[in-house]
């Protein structure tokens, strides 16, 4: 029986980068080699290295994050003990039972708001919130700080106050936004963007005037037409002979 050639191919070896023959004795020989050997030595060595690198990392990524939590605790904490001390200032500022502030901080007359749970001044049209321990003014239209809101009345101390705006009821936030301004009525005289820009329709009255070419050309497409459909007639059977 006669017995035919196979080729038995070529094997890759990854770690040194050659095609060796795919047969067992070729494979261990090549594995037993040195420098097969060694590149096996030093890919264990990159995978150790890598290794520690990434864990050296992932150290140092937790470090840093510790870090900046414990940062952001002290921050937040003297944060709080500061809103806490300007909240206990403006509270004090406001007189217990006669509710005038001192000159230190905003003169005028204070007077509490039971719909909203705010203190208005009558003197400067200022709001003071004793939870938080902002203030609101028409001036700047936002709950700010003390120093801003003294900013504010003194730049308007000049122009006469507002009436005192009413936090309890949406009706006046309503009211505060600008109108809506109606767009410009159109003139008589002028004429429409409409009908400036209106499209004409092509008008198919009059004949339209075609060359003798262009006649010829109608004319041979309707009799080939007509020839096309002479032939199917039989093919689709819609008629019968």
């Amino acid at each position: 029986m006669t017995e035919y050639w196979v080729s038995q191919g070529k094997k890759w070896c990854d770690l040194c980068k050659i095609f060796i023959s795919n047969n067992p004795s070729s494979i261990k020989n090549h594995e037993l080699g040195t420098r097969h050997k060694d590149n096996v030595t030093k890919r264990l060595s990159n995978m150790r290295e890598e290794k520690v690198a990434k864990d050296k990392e992932k150290k140092e990524t937790a470090r840093v994050l510790t870090k900046i939590e414990e940062k952001a605790s002290l921050s937040y904490q003297k944060d709080i003990s500061t809103f806490q001390k300007a909240r206990d200032t403006n509270a004090n500022s406001l007189g217990g039972s006669g509710g005038i502030a001192d000159g230190s901080t905003m003169s005028g007359e204070w007077e509490h708001d039971t719909s909203s749970g705010y203190y208005y001044n009558q003197t400067n049209a200022c709001y003071y919130d004793p939870n938080s321990g902002f203030y609101y003014t028409d001036a700047l239209g936002k709950w700010v700080t003390l120093q801003e809101a003294l900013a504010a009345t003194t730049k308007l101390s000049s122009e006469p106050i507002q009436k005192k705006p009413n936090f309890a009821t949406s009706s006046s936030s309503s009211s505060s936004l600008p109108s809506k301004t109606q767009p410009p009525t159109q003139s008589a005289n002028r004429p429409s963007s409409l009908y400036i820009n209106k499209r004409k329709r092509p008008d198919y009255s009059k004949p339209k005037v075609v060359s003798q070419e262009e006649a010829a050309a109608l004319k041979a497409r309707e009799a080939a037409r007509k020839r096309v459909q002479e032939r199917e007639k039989s093919s689709l059977g819609l008629y019968k002979h």
